[in-house]
């Protein structure tokens, strides 16, 4: 039972009717490990009545059984629901709980102060209105405190408090108060928070949380119950222009056809025009279909399904809006990164990006700078490691429909995910899209592939080698040359160590170069297949995600992907060039399979394994597959 002393309601109806017309905010706690965030949020739970009494109770044996506070209640442990941060005493997963006062709702997230749980950090501040920043008065502002708060402003939080919390162990001192705002309000002014209250507390004991403190008459501020029920935040997304990423196309029968999704921002009636974003197409609204019938209008947050006055076509990933006020369509923009994986983000590395309803391949084509995280400086860099920040260069392979982040949260986030281990990999904010893209246009060919290869009477292929140095793969790709020139056939070869001499002669072998390097040379072997050629590939091309990345490039069938099988202990044997001697000696350094990782295949369409086997006769069999590809069905040569 709540134990909650309440005036008793006419009805459950009524009770319902109260919350409804309150208003919401979300707020996350944020800061450095042990700073007391859980604290903070079991002590407003506790407080403000939102308990029953069988979870105080069950609070009060888990307070002995894991609790850090003695023989008093462990306030944590009404958020730390995961018995793995019971026993460690740290929070490691995002936690939200909902309650209300007589004047506000809240959904409070509290979230894991761990640098490696930075991602948590951030999935709790991507919907927050105010964050509750929390220091611990015996220390001064550590690295993770000045990273939440980076994070706060990047994700557009436009409140803070500042909590300097566990007072009571430096006996209520004033003047430790405000030498830890001082130091705060000189880090964070850069920021561009609305607004940011001060406020010394004890999580543990509840001073300054929801009553005002004895021990403290010098703060004559408000409590931090009292400034969360009063802190005027907008209604922002309803006041904002229009969006509806559609998210499913609804066709139940012939004669009905919808567009389902949750409105991000605005709203909207029946009979407002609307824009298809991606195609500029102008058209009505008809109806509003919801589970409970039609609406004659809807506002952001609702689920809806907008049936449409004119067979427009819409698929999953456009957005409908409002003529007046149209969102951003390209297919490069600039944007800040957050990096969440232990492997580094690499330009010119390909990843999916996906926004609101999207799936789409994304590049990062450039990293402009990556922003120090102690000083909000912009420094070079050549890649972002964990937990770091920077801002890019993005090219999608297809545009999508977009604002500013700074102008629609929902509409202008993304995340970036590993396209092997399909992990989360990123977290980005756009930021406008880029000039190039709008100055930039396909022009139609009168001459096409087709019409090229037909004159060479073969089809186009990539024959794409990989394998360790040494492998023999240069060996095998000029016999397979030799055998396809007899054979009247038009063919290049691109080798690894012959384009370093020149298209790639700027490059190094990092593994941001690396990368590069098989970025230029998949984008020269599909313009060699637009004439209609087979292109052989002769590259070491190490990373499984780059090699992904040639053969999207290329139409499907095109790529042909042949391993190179030779262990590395052959390799090493055979060493032509002296090269793997050198590494192992350090004189040089970044050789891959030495201190720089190669990825094998995983499904290549050729495995050749190539001990006590005769280059030639590896050769021919790549000849028979590429005559059995020009027999197969689709042939048009």
């Amino acid at each position: 039972m709540d134990t909650t002393s309440r005036e008793p309601l006419s009805s459950v109806a009524e009770y319902l009717g109260q919350q409804e017309t309150k208003s919401l905010l979300r707020f996350l706690t944020c800061g450095s490990v042990d700073d007391g965030k859980s604290t903070l949020i079991g002590r407003l739970l506790y407080d403000t009545k939102r308990i029953f009494e069988d979870q105080l109770a069950a609070l009060e044996r888990d307070s002995v059984k894991h609790g850090t506070t003695g023989d008093d209640i462990d306030f944590a442990l009404l958020v730390d629901g995961l018995e793995a941060e019971r026993e460690q005493g740290i929070t490691i997963d995002v936690a939200y709980r909902f309650f209300a006062t007589e004047k506000r709702k809240f959904i409070v997230a509290d979230t894991p102060g761990h640098e490696e749980y930075t991602r948590n950090m951030a999935t709790g501040a991507s919907t927050a209105d105010l964050a509750i920043l929390l220091i611990d008065a015996r220390q001064e502002i550590l690295p993770q405190t000045r990273r939440h708060s980076l994070i706060a402003s990047m994700l557009g939080i436009r409140h803070v408090v500042l909590a300097v919390n566990k007072i009571d162990l430096v006996d209520y001192d004033e003047a430790v108060f405000h030498q830890i705002v001082s130091d705060y309000a000189e880090f964070s002014a850069s920021l561009e928070f609305a607004t940011v209250l001060p406020i010394p507390m004890s999580a543990r004991f509840g001073d300054n949380v929801i009553h005002r403190s004895a021990h403290m008459p010098w703060y004559t501020g408000p409590t931090l119950l009292q400034h969360l029920e009063t802190v005027a935040v907008d209604n922002e997304y309803l006041d904002k222009p229009f969006r509806f990423p559609v998210q499913y196309v609804s066709r139940p029968n012939l004669d009905f056809r919808g567009f389902a999704g949750q409105i991000a921002s605005g709203k909207i009636a029946v009979g407002d025009p609307v824009v298809v974003a991606k195609s500029g197409k102008l058209t009505r609204v008809k109806d509003i279909v919801t589970m409970d019938g039609s609406l004659t209008e809807a506002r952001e947050g609702q689920a809806v399904t907008i049936v449409l006055a004119d067979q427009v076509e819409v698929s999953r990933g456009n957005m409908l809006v409002t003529p007046e006020e149209r969102p951003e369509v390209a297919d490069q923009f600039q944007a800040r990164v957050i990096w969440f994986d232990a492997n580094p983000l690499i330009p010119g590395r390909s990843y999916i990006l996906r926004t609101e309803c999207e799936s789409v391949t994304a590049n990062i084509t450039s990293l402009k700078h990556s922003i120090d995280v102690h000083t909000f400086a912009h420094t070079a860099a050549k890649s972002l490691a964990m937990n770091e920040f920077g801002v890019c260069n993005l090219s999608l392979q297809a545009p999508i429909a977009f604002d500013a982040y700074k102008d629609n949260r929902i509409t202008g986030n993304f995340i970036l995910i590993d396209r092997f281990t399909n992990a989360t990999v990123g977290a980005g904010m756009i930021d406008f899209p880029l000039r190039r893209a709008q100055n930039i246009h396909w022009q139609a060919l009168e001459v096409s592939k087709r019409s090229r290869s037909e004159l060479m009477h073969q089809k186009p292929a990539v024959l794409w080698f990989t394998g360790l140095s040494g492998s023999g793969k240069s060996t095998i790709a000029n016999n397979l040359e030799k055998l396809l020139h007899a054979s009247g056939r038009h063919t290049v070869l691109l080798d690894g160590d012959n384009v370093r001499h020149g298209l790639n002669r700027d490059l190094g072998f990092t593994d941001a170069d690396r990368v590069e390097n098989i970025r230029r040379v998949a984008e020269v072997a599909r313009l060699m297949t637009e004439a209609g050629l087979i292109v052989i590939v002769s590259f070491i091309s190490p990373f499984r995600s780059e090699r992904q990345l040639a053969r999207d490039l290329m139409e499907a069938g095109e790529f042909i992907e042949v391993f190179v099988d030779t262990p590395l202990e052959e390799c090493v044997r055979r060493d032509p060039k002296g090269l793997y001697k050198r590494a192992l000696s350090g004189d040089i350094r970044n050789f891959t399979g030495i201190d720089s990782p190669y990825e094998p295949p995983e499904n290549p369409e050729i495995h050749l394994r190539t001990v006590g086997a005769d280059p030639e006769l590896l050769a021919v069999q790549l000849q028979t597959f590429l005559e059995q590809q020009r027999q197969a069905p689709d042939d048009h040569a």
